[in-house]
């Protein structure tokens, strides 16, 4: 079984940059089914945090490249490009590999292979008005989703480890336990709490969580 990570609609929200209102909406429409469990505790998977973001971004309309007016693209195009990104291997997703996965106008996705990206027919990029989809997301000012790998340079999302919970580089402490933790505590007791993790480390983990919160509460 492809490990991808598992997130409950507050996070998958907030990750993916998406408002919590609209995750719902597009779960409760069948636009965008959350593919770990759609039942009453649904879970978002990674593969459909960048889901979320290419409908996010398909539907509204844009400005092309030259500074034409660019119409909400087709939701056949969108299911397609939907389609492409659950068939992802994130088996090969590691804290090291930094990934590109990109979506075009046309519903198009396009994956990295050694750092170069590819078409799916194997052909290079020509095509600039492309999204990436790990690299930090926002829409119309709203949410800001951050890195989907590297949410800060001491951070990592990998899907198959701790669920794809943000965590801190070459470790299995997560984010949200810190921000937990610095609730309670003295950010001189956070840091002691854990001598093995340099302190900006710590302080980046718990501006990402704000980061996220954020999304929660600013955007409806």
């Amino acid at each position: 079984m492809t490990l991808r990570g598992a997130y409950p609609a507050d996070r998958a929200a907030a990750l993916s940059g998406v408002p919590k209102s609209t995750v719902y909406d597009w779960a409760r429409k069948s636009v965008a089914v959350p593919s770990v469990s759609s039942v009453s505790v649904k879970l978002w998977s990674y593969s459909d945090l960048m889901g979320l973001r290419t409908i996010q971004w398909l539907r509204h309309e844009k400005k092309a490249p030259s500074g034409a007016d660019v119409p909400a693209t087709s939701m056949p195009k969108v299911r397609r490009a939907l389609k492409t990104l659950q068939q992802l291997d994130l088996t090969l997703w590691t804290e090291q590999e930094d990934p590109v996965v990109a979506v075009d106008r046309a519903g198009e996705v396009y994956v990295n292979a050694q750092g170069r990206p590819l078409t799916t027919e194997g052909q290079a990029l020509l095509d600039a008005d492309l999204l990436d989809l790990v690299r930090p997301f926002s829409i119309d000012e709203g949410a800001r989703g951050p890195d989907l790998h590297a949410p800060r340079p001491s951070l990592r999302i990998v899907p198959g480890k701790l669920s794809g919970s943000p965590h801190v580089h070459r470790s299995r402490v997560e984010t949200q336990a810190l921000a937990a933790l610095s609730r309670r505590l003295s950010s001189e007791r956070v840091y002691e709490l854990y001598p093995d993790l340099d302190r900006n480390a710590v302080d980046e983990a718990l501006d990402l969580e704000w980061q996220l919160e954020d999304n929660l509460v600013n955007v409806a």
